[in-house]
């Protein structure tokens, strides 16, 4: 199981990059730029989680754009961070992938599709579904769900999925069609699965706004923009909440509605 052995006081040089243990997302630029701004200020006021394999031989965990940001500092002040406070933990790999997964998926933007890798590696590790859930803090059928559908994914499913152009009630529902599909038929059921979807009338698409959605996506602008602001209208405001709550609207009057948000609001609406 996953200890943390005790809190350290490191060379920086001692912490490595393991190809199994990486950041899920690519680094973003702001906040890599927001840490090494306060990290100048303010010191390391997290430490970096490390996974000590051997005796004093450390693989970066958690903790990538902070350690980039001491990076790019140490490029520019000699001297600085010669040494970095980490957080030790032990365990074996599987343990370690799975709590880098953790790690970079606790954030509020965090998508589906980002654990489907290390579900699947757990697994085929033997952990148990119970094991996997009680790990990640999600539910069994979440984690049965991924098992079923994401093995037989179609390649281009999951990059829907995952730049957020598909949900995954609809991946679970063409997941379905093509188990359900008779051998040598799968390739077909996704093919005609993705025409419906692109041939659908525009008038018939669903105007959806989650609160989720719009949480996620307001922190990742805020995230690029700190001082972003809004000026809004009570009319702006009755059609976001109106959104929001996504039902009792004629199919006009929703997407009256989305459109005014598209407009006042455009980063919660992709």
């Amino acid at each position: 199981m996953v200890t943390t052995r005790r809190y350290d006081y490191v060379p920086i040089e001692q912490v490595r990059r393991h190809p199994l243990l990486t950041n899920h997302r690519e680094l973003c630029e702001s906040k890599v730029a927001h840490f090494q701004q306060d990290i100048l200020e303010n010191g390391l006021l997290e430490p970096l989680v490390v996974w000590e394999r051997q005796h004093r031989e450390y693989y970066l965990v958690g903790g990538f754009h902070r350690l980039e940001a001491i990076q790019r500092i140490r490029a520019e002040h000699a001297g600085y961070y010669d040494r970095i406070d980490v957080r030790v933990v032990t365990g074996d790999l599987e343990e370690m992938r799975a709590l880098n997964l953790k790690l970079n998926a606790d954030r509020l933007d965090a998508r589906i599709s980002d654990y489907f890798d290390t579900i699947l590696f757990l697994n085929n590790a033997d952990w148990s579904v119970a094991r996997i859930a009680a790990f990640l803090g999600k539910n069994e059928t979440w984690v049965e769900e991924i098992l079923r559908y994401v093995p037989r994914m179609d390649p281009r499913v999951r990059a829907r999925l995952h730049a957020g152009k598909l949900s995954w009630a609809k991946a679970r529902q063409i997941g379905r069609r093509v188990l359900a599909a008779p051998t040598g038929q799968e390739l077909r059921v996704v093919d005609d699965a993705l025409r419906e979807l692109e041939d659908r009338p525009a008038a018939a698409k669903r105007c959806v706004l989650t609160p989720k959605a719009a949480q996620r996506r307001l922190a990742r602008q805020l995230q690029d923009d700190p001082q972003a602001t809004y000026t809004v209208t009570g009319q702006d405001l009755y059609s976001l909440l109106t959104v929001l709550a996504g039902k009792g609207n004629a199919p006009a009057d929703a997407a009256q509605h989305f459109a005014r948000v598209r407009e006042v609001f455009p980063s919660l609406v992709e």
